[in-house]
């Protein structure tokens, strides 16, 4: 990490702990964050020469698979991968229910970060998160 990267660290850690997050809870709200971005990125999906992969889920079960289409194949493999996005989510939700008023906005675009913590008046009344999501706190 270098010095601009602990500065906006330490930028993110005071404003969340002003809004009454603990130290703890921003490494963890953190840590989801890391989580979702990279659960976005793997989404998204990746190849090379010979493959190309992403994770999708079972339209009816919901199960997550790493899903590879091998170019010289006519069918793609399916693993079963662990499900860290719900995961991830829970523990949002419960660090999340002690805070009145307090909400979240996952961003699934893994080019950016993928949780911004919501303060009352981020978002005006009856409009949608999605438009106005940049105005609470980003959580790298």
């Amino acid at each position: 990490m270098n010095k601009r990267e602990r500065q906006e660290l330490h930028h993110t850690f005071n404003a969340l702990q002003s809004i009454g997050f603990t130290f703890d809870e921003c490494e963890k709200l953190r840590r989801i964050s890391m989580t979702l971005r990279r659960w976005h990125e793997l989404e998204c999906g990746n190849g090379n020469d010979h493959a190309s992969w992403a994770i999708e889920r079972d339209e009816e079960t919901e199960i997550p698979y790493m899903v590879i289409h091998h170019y010289n194949q006519t069918k793609p493999s399916r693993h079963r991968v662990a499900d860290r996005e719900t995961g991830a989510k829970k523990r949002l939700a419960k660090i999340l229910e002690s805070k009145p008023g307090i909400s979240s906005y996952i961003q699934g675009d893994p080019r950016g970060a993928a949780l911004y913590i919501l303060r009352p008046g981020d978002i005006p009344e009856g409009k949608d998160p999605c438009a106005y999501y940049s105005r609470g706190i980003c959580v790298y």
